[in-house]
């Protein structure tokens, strides 16, 4: 029966060299870690992840709300972004103007802000604001909180397997240049007797 380079190393036969040996069981270890290690850090990494991803949800969207805005004038485009009216025919999705818009507790503010669809002064759109009036981004919602969570998990997972996958490289890379060292002073003790009369004999 075929046994894989890496079975023979375990076997008691006098070619195992204590190397052989030695990466053997570092191929072990390190399939372990693989199997166990890297995929717990990313399980924690990403409970933690998720905790803190759920507790902002819950902030952003209590403190976070949409109203209405109008808006009072397009600003101008910065010279060097294109007008994606010309370029594809079609109205543009982002547009930063100056607009109106009354807070949650009763205040009104003025500011530039970006927009969606907007074509003209007095066209209304929705816009996010904190407590205070302030425009905000989007609040963060469950589906995303889940992705990043997931990506969180998954990179330190990867990032795990990777680092040992490294270690058992370099770890490697050490017995096969103790291997060469020992082959090289090998051959030159061989060479110190190659040709005498009763060498080897």
């Amino acid at each position: 029966m075929h046994k894989t380079p890496v079975i023979w190393r375990w076997r008691h036969n006098p070619l195992r060299r204590g190397t052989d040996l030695v990466e053997a069981w570092v191929g072990l270890i390190a399939v372990l870690l693989m199997l166990v290690a890297a995929p717990a850090a990313g399980w924690v990494v990403g409970s933690l992840a998720h905790g803190a991803l759920r507790q902002t949800v819950r902030e952003q969207q209590q403190h976070r709300h949409l109203v209405t805005a109008t808006t009072v004038r397009l600003m101008p485009r910065p010279p060097m972004e294109p007008d994606p009216e010309t370029a594809s025919g079609h109205r543009p999705q982002h547009r930063r103007v100056l607009a109106n818009w009354t807070a949650p507790g009763g205040s009104t503010h003025t500011g530039v802000v970006s927009a969606r669809q907007v074509a003209a002064p007095g066209d209304p759109f929705p816009l996010w604001t904190d407590d205070s009036g302030r425009a905000s981004a989007r609040p963060m919602d469950s589906t995303t909180a889940a992705a990043h969570t997931a990506l969180a998990g998954l990179g330190t997972a990867g990032a795990a397997a990777g680092l040992v996958e490294g270690v058992r490289r370099l770890v490697v890379r050490q017995l096969m240049r103790r291997r060469y060292a020992r082959w090289d002073r090998a051959w030159a003790r061989a060479g110190q007797t190659w040709g005498r009369a009763g060498a080897g004999s």
